[in-house]
């Protein structure tokens, strides 16, 4: 299975690809996991203008027999062992899927409404730079959970 993280963001941090690299070359072969950056409107007239361009650009990312899952705040929010669930559902049913992060002011709601779902990694607002690092780790140990691998424990 292809895993794709799209983020609408700058390049990040060396620190931010230092720790999800870490976790992407723990992945197995049969389940790769990259990150891409789509780089965020500036020349916009407004917010929702902006959000529209970025969401298009997210969306002409997306392959078509992927499947799409939104980074939301208002999405569902899954213990570890949901998630690992989840993930093995989503090896059985899809051969790619692409999880986004929108931008500053969000995912555009086309983007929002071609979502198969969307998934909630907490309540609060996260800086972008943390949250692709709290995602590859959170695949990888939904992969360890799936595999009785000792890194995760309850």
């Amino acid at each position: 299975m292809q895993i794709e993280l799209l983020c609408v963001a700058r390049k990040p941090p060396e620190w931010v690809r230092e720790a999800c690299s870490e976790y992407q070359q723990r992945m197995p072969k049969a389940l790769t996991l990259s990150v891409r950056e789509i780089p965020p409107v500036t020349t916009a007239s407004s917010i929702d203008e902006q959000r529209e361009r970025e969401g298009a650009a997210l969306l002409r990312a997306v392959p078509a027999d992927a499947a799409l899952v939104a980074l939301d705040e208002r999405g569902t929010a899954h213990t570890t062992r949901a998630l690992a669930a989840r993930l093995d559902r989503w090896r059985q049913h899809h051969q790619k899927l692409v999880l986004v992060v929108g931008g500053a002011e969000g995912l555009a709601p086309g983007v929002l409404q071609r979502a198969a779902e969307r998934w909630s990694l907490s309540p609060l607002t996260l800086p972008h730079q943390l949250v692709r690092v709290i995602v590859v780790e959170q695949l990888y140990r939904a992969w360890t959970v799936l595999n009785n691998h000792p890194y995760h424990r309850d």
